[in-house]
């Protein structure tokens, strides 16, 4: 029988998230992109038309892994990498951190959604963060207060936050805790933070997403 619907085509528009009152930058058959006025940060919906090149989506512990060896081979470090499901969805989401050298330190979170033959990737980065030790000194206060020892605290500053003995690469610190955020509401970290939850509770996708084959692996 002919049909007179014609099946919706999944693209990058297919997602769709807040764009803060951003500016738009980049309009293309793969990415959406949105910069912040002050160019300090930008947020895009990543649309890739191949199948995507993770180990897997039901194994946590092997995507940090997989992840924890892939940013530490540019001197970068995990702050999370968690799945997690928006609307039944099952999604990807990781923060990671590079250092930009003397300029200091990018962030980035997204949130990943893979499926058999495509992935949508939405992804927060900012510019260099620099590291100027205010937020260090007030984690260091804020957690000795709490109880913390300060030899202890010194001794184990910097750890992977899901595996105490890798050592490679630029590791998360106390001061990067998601409990110290509040104390210093302008720093990057935190506002990539505050932002990425505020897509995972607007984001919206189009039936032909929730059509798609889940990544089975």
């Amino acid at each position: 029988m002919f049909s007179f619907f014609k099946k919706k085509k999944v693209s990058v528009r297919s997602v769709t998230v807040p764009n803060f009152g951003w500016n738009l930058l980049r309009s293309e058959p793969g990415v959406m992109q949105w910069l912040h006025p002050e160019q300090t940060m930008a947020i895009s919906v990543n649309f890739f038309n191949i199948p995507p090149d993770l180990p897997t989506m039901k194994n946590v512990k092997l995507l940090r892994n997989f992840y924890r060896h892939m940013v530490a081979g540019a001197n970068g470090g995990l702050v999370q990498v968690d799945l997690i499901r928006i609307n039944d969805m099952p999604m990807l989401k990781t923060i990671f951190k590079i250092p930009q050298g003397d300029e200091g330190v990018k962030y980035f979170a997204s949130l990943t959604m893979a499926f058999e033959t495509c992935s949508f990737v939405i992804k927060i980065e900012t510019g260099p963060m620099p590291n100027d030790g205010m937020r260090e000194a007030l984690a260091a206060d804020y957690l000795m207060k709490g109880g913390a020892d300060f030899a202890t605290l010194q001794q184990e500053w910097s750890a992977d936050p899901y595996d105490k003995d890798f050592k490679e690469g630029l590791l998360m610190n106390k001061s990067e805790q998601e409990v110290i955020d509040a104390l210093f509401p302008a720093h990057f970290l935190s506002q990539v933070r505050t932002l990425i939850a505020q897509v995972e509770m607007e984001m919206k996708w189009g039936d032909e997403v929730d059509k798609l084959k889940l990544f089975d692996n």
